[in-house]
C-alpha cells in the first residue's frame, strides 16, 4: 500500500558555517513523476511552506527514499529555500517498473528534471546532487541535455559502468558485483547481509567460503533462489561492448552542457570515475560555461569523506562536510548568490604523507615530469626478503624474476580501491603480509634523501611472459615507512587478454614477451625522508577481483584453475618500469 500525501512543518537545526536556515517547510510524500512510457516514479518533495518559485534540487536513489540518514540535508537544503526531489528510481521502492541497475536512468532523469522544472514550486531551474550510484544518474541525465538543467554534483559517481565499477583492467570486480549486485539487490528492496557475515550463519553461507565457487555464471543462485538477470549480463559481457557503451558518458561528455562538480577519494574504487568526469568536461563539455567551471575535489577517503581510512590517520583536516561544499556551489548556479566558489581554482586535492590540501589549475597538475622508476634485481624478487629494486636507473642484474601463481591460493585483498559490496579490508592498510609471499615480487628504492612529492596517473610498463593463454597482472604502488609500515598508495590490473584494448579480447601465445600498460588510477602523495619507494607484482587480488583460472576460457563458464609460470622481465631490452607523475612538493 502506498503512503497517502502528506504535509507537515519541519524544522531543523542549522549545521554550523554556512548561510542560516530561514524558511519554514513542508513534505509532500510519494508524489506521482510520470516517465515517456507510462511508469510512474514516486517522489517526496521537501520545499518552504510560504507561496513562492524555487530553484529545485533533485536526488535518485535506489536505496529508498525514506531511508534513516538522508534526511537531514533534504530538510536543509529545504529551509535555504530550495525545493527538494528525493526520488526513488525505476523498479525500487515505491517506484514502478523492472529493476534492471543503471539501465533507464538517462532517460528518466531526463523526464524527472523536465517534470521539476514545470511544477508550480519551481523557478524552471534545477541541480542534481548525491554520491556513488546518485552520482551515475546525475552523469546519465546530463548527457541527455535537459535544457531545464543548470549544475550538477556527482560525489563518487562512475563514468563508465564497464571502467570504473564493475571491472578494471578487464578484470571481474567479484566482491562488489556479488555483494551489491546479487546479495543486496536481486528485488524491490535491499537485502541484508547478515546471513553471509554473521558468525553463526551456515558456513556454506559466508562470503569466505562463497567466492570460491564456480562457475560464475551462475554465481547468483549461492544468495537467491533465482537468477540475478543483471549479474548474469554483467559476466557476458566481460569487454567493453555495446552494452556497456549504452549506459557509459565517457562518449557522451560533449553532450553534458552544465557544470559538474566532482569529488571523489584516493581510495575510492570509482575514483577513475570522478578524474574521467573532470578531464572529459574539461576538454570535452558542451559549453564553455561547463568547461570551465567543472571542478574536482580528492580526498585521502574511500566511499565517501572522513578522517582516518584504513590504517591510517589523515588528521584533522581530512575530512570534509559534503553539505556545505553542495551549498555553496548550488547557491551560486541556481540562487546567483556570490559564494566565491566560481574564483577558486578548479582542483583541489589531498597530499597524502603530508596531509595538506593544494589547488592546483588543471589536472594532470601542469609542470608534471612523468618519471619512469625502473624494476631490476638479481633474479630473486620474491617477497620483500628478496633482491628486487626500483630507482630512476636504467635495470642491471639478473634479467628476470619468476613466480608460480596458482588460481586455488590465490593473494589475498589487503586494502585498496574498494567498497560498497562483501566486507573486503580497504583504503591504505599495510601491506607486509602478503609481501611475505613468494608469489609477489617485492621492488623496494633506497631511502629517500629528500622528500619526492608525486600527482596525476599512474602507469606501469611491464614486460612479461606466461605459460598458457591468459593470466592478470596487478601492481600496487607502496610507501614504505622507517617503522617498516607499507602504505599501499596506487593499484592496478590488467587481465591479459585485454592487452591491446578493452574492447576486444586476443588470448597469448603461451611463453611469449609481451609488454603490457597496466592503469593504476591516480593519486596524490609525498614520499617523505627516510620513506621508500616500492612496487609489488604479483597475478592476484582475490575476492576484490576474481581468480584468472590461466586457461584461457570465458569468464562465466570457467571452473577448472591451473598453475601458471609467471616471468617478469627488467634488462635493457626489456626495461619493465613503473611511471610517476612528479610534481612540486607542497609548501
Amino acid at each position: 500500500m502506498r503512503l497517502a500525501c502528506l504535509s507537515l512543518i519541519v524544522v531543523a537545526a542549522a549545521p554550523a558555517a554556512v548561510r542560516p536556515p530561514t524558511e519554514q517547510i513542508v513534505v509532500e510524500s510519494n508524489v506521482v513523476v510520470p516517465m515517456r512510457d507510462g511508469i510512474k516514479l514516486y517522489a517526496d518533495v521537501y520545499r518552504p511552506a510560504r507561496q513562492g518559485k524555487f530553484p529545485v534540487l533533485i536526488t535518485r536513489t535506489p536505496y529508498g527514499k525514506q531511508r534513516d540518514g538522508i534526511h537531514g540535508n533534504l530538510v536543509n537544503f529545504a529551509r535555504r529555500g530550495y525545493a527538494v526531489v528525493a526520488q526513488d528510481v525505476r523498479g525500487r521502492f515505491e517506484s514502478e517498473g523492472k529493476w534492471d541497475p543503471f539501465r533507464y536512468e538517462a532517460e528518466d532523469g531526463y523526464d524527472t528534471v523536465e517534470w521539476a522544472a514545470k511544477q508550480s514550486w519551481s523557478n524552471g531551474k534545477v541541480g542534481m546532487f548525491g554520491g556513488s550510484y546518485l552520482g551515475n544518474v546525475q552523469w546519465q541525465a546530463a548527457a541527455q541535455t535537459p535544457p531545464s538543467l543548470v549544475a550538477v554534483f556527482p560525489v563518487v559517481a562512475s563514468t563508465s559502468l564497464y571502467h570504473n565499477t564493475w571491472y578494471h583492467g578487464g578484470a571481474f570486480k567479484l566482491g562488489l558485483a556479488f555483494g551489491w549486485g546479487v546479495v543486496r539487490n536481486p528485488r524491490q528492496t535491499m537485502y541484508p547481509q547478515w546471513w553471509h557475515t554473521d558468525a553463526n550463519a551456515p558456513e556454506e553461507w559466508r562470503y569466505e567460503n562463497l567466492f570460491w565457487k564456480l562457475p560464475l555464471k551462475t554465481f547468483d543462485l549461492l544468495s537467491s533462489n533465482q537468477p540475478v538477470q543483471h549479474f548474469r549480463d554483467w559476466i557476458e559481457h566481460q569487454s567493453y561492448d555495446a552494452y556497456w557503451k549504452q549506459i557509459s558518458v565517457e562518449e557522451k561528455f560533449a553532450s553534458v552542457k552544465v557544470p559538474a562538480h566532482v569529488h571523489g577519494g584516493w581510495f575510492d574504487l570509482l575514483v577513475g570515475g570522478t578524474i574521467n568526469g573532470f578531464t572529459g568536461m574539461r576538454k570535452h563539455g558542451g559549453t564553455p560555461e561547463a568547461r570551465r567551471h567543472t571542478k574536482m575535489t580528492v580526498g585521502p577517503w574511500g566511499h565517501g569523506p572522513s578522517r582516518k581510512f584504513g590504517d591510517v590517520d589523515f588528521g584533522p583536516d581530512a575530512n570534509r562536510v559534503l553539505f556545505e561544499r553542495n551549498l555553496q556551489w548550488f547557491d551560486h548556479f541556481l540562487m546567483g548568490m556570490a559564494t566565491g566558489i566560481d574564483r577558486e581554482p578548479p582542483v583541489e586535492i589531498f597530499y597524502m604523507g603530508v596531509n595538506k590540501w593544494v589547488h592546483h589549475d588543471d589536472w594532470p597538475v601542469p609542470g608534471t615530469k612523468f618519471t619512469p622508476f625502473y624494476l631490476a634485481s638479481g633474479g630473486k624478487a620474491n617477497s620483500a626478503r628478496g633482491d628486487g629494486t626500483v630507482s630512476m636507473n636504467k635495470p642491471g642484474g639478473a634479467p628476470s624474476d619468476g613466480f608460480l601463481y596458482d588460481p586455488d591460493n590465490p593473494v589475498p585483498t589487503v586494502g585498496g580501491n574498494d567498497c560498497c559490496g562483501a566486507p573486503i579490508p580497504a583504503g591504505p592498510v599495510d601491506q607486509r603480509p602478503v609481501e611475505r609471499r613468494h608469489d609477489v615480487l617485492v621492488y623496494t628504492a633506497e631511502v629517500q634523501r629528500e622528500p619526492l612529492a608525486i600527482a596525476g596517473p599512474v602507469r606501469m610498463k611491464l614486460h612479461a611472459a606466461t605459460d598458457g593463454p591468459d593470466t592478470d597482472y596487478f601492481i600496487k604502488l607502496v610507501d614504505v615507512h622507517p617503522d617498516g609500515f607499507a602504505m599501499n598508495i596506487a593499484e592496478g590490473i590488467l587481465r591479459a587478454r585485454f592487452r591491446n584494448g578493452l574492447d576486444r579480447m586476443e588470448l597469448l601465445k603461451p611463453g611469449e614477451i609481451y609488454e603490457y600498460e597496466i592503469d593504476m588510477r591516480a593519486t596524490a602523495h609525498v614520499f617523505l625522508p627516510g620513506h621508500r619507494i616500492r612496487v609489488d607484482v604479483t597475478s592476484s587480488n582475490f575476492p576484490q577481483f576474481d581468480r584468472n583460472l590461466n586457461t584461457g576460457e570465458d569468464l562465466g563458464v570457467a571452473v577448472k584453475p591451473r598453475i601458471a609460470k609467471q616471468t617478469v622481465y627488467h634488462s635493457a631490452q626489456r626495461p619493465s618500469h613503473i611511471v610517476l607523475p612528479v610534481v612540486a612538493v607542497p609548501k
